[in-house]
């Protein structure tokens, strides 16, 4: 294809390849926790957070970072010690931040179409400084999940048993929590607010629905993320669509294909 030999197409591989990476990871985390709507209410308090940069005409990925992580700090103590159901909480946090969002997005004095890609995300147009911000992110995720492996798999498949052995449960549940709201913001302007979390939770749901070892898991979610990227970059460059929701077509292909094939389902049959 032509657009590959120009420098903001390769910019954008770039970019879906860390993206991919990112979302793989942090998706594991939360599809084995069980924690889905949590990320669901995080990506939108980073897209209302995003909304308000533009608004005040500051930094959006600074005002997306500390609304993401303003939510997992109110998630967390909801979601441990809270007097309401947890799902209670968080569909008051996920409502809260929708209406901000759409507020601020009406309140937008001008610029509309800066909100849009950030609505629907708009990959062909990260800039430098996104890409440094993905690359550091995909770092640090990639270090923590090897020096911490064994306390997060604790504690991602039982908090409590990971507390009676003498992890820090609590640490690393509010570790993963902040991992991801880094992600979710950093990965926004990628994919768009209102898509970000099905790049997160599809391929990592397919990557479940395939094998039973986490270390699997962790790369083939990474791989159906990375795959997710370019499959719905080179779709929306060849069909003309949207970055962002072709991106998450693909990955919701990917997830199907894992269903219909997974050797749990094979085996659940027999």
């Amino acid at each position: 294809m032509e657009l590959i030999g120009f420098a903001f197409f390769q910019r954008a591989l770039f970019s879906a390849l860390l993206a991919g990476i990112a979302c793989g990871i942090v998706g594991v985390w939360i599809v084995t926790m069980r924690i889905s709507f949590i990320g669901v209410a995080i990506s939108h308090a980073a897209f209302a957070g995003a909304l308000l940069g533009l608004v005040l005409g500051k930094s959006v990925i600074f005002f997306s970072f500390l609304f993401s992580f303003l939510a997992c700090a109110v998630l967390g103590p909801l979601s441990d010690k809270g007097q309401l159901h947890p799902d209670t909480s968080i569909g008051i946090i996920f409502s809260s931040t929708v209406g901000l969002a759409f507020l601020f997005m009406g309140v937008l004095p001008e610029g509309k179409s800066q909100a849009l890609n950030l609505l629907w995300g708009s990959i062909l147009t990260i800039t430098h400084q996104d890409t440094i911000l993905l690359v550091i992110t995909v770092a640090l995720l990639i270090i923590v999940s090897i020096l911490f492996f064994k306390e997060l798999q604790s504690v991602i498949f039982n908090r409590e048993m990971a507390k009676a052995s003498g992890i820090s449960a609590t640490i690393f549940f509010y570790l993963i929590l902040f991992l991801s709201g880094m992600t979710i913001s950093t990965t926004l302007k990628s994919v768009g607010g209102l898509l970000v979390f099905a790049l997160v939770i599809n391929p990592a749901a397919a990557a479940y629905q395939i094998t039973y070892s986490l270390k699997k898991m962790y790369l083939l979610s990474t791989l159906f993320g990375v795959l997710s990227g370019w499959g719905g970059l080179f779709l929306a460059a060849q069909f003309n669509l949207p970055a962002g929701a072709s991106i998450v077509i693909v990955s919701t292909v990917i997830f199907i294909f894992s269903v219909l094939f997974s050797p749990k389902r094979v085996n659940n049959e027999n």
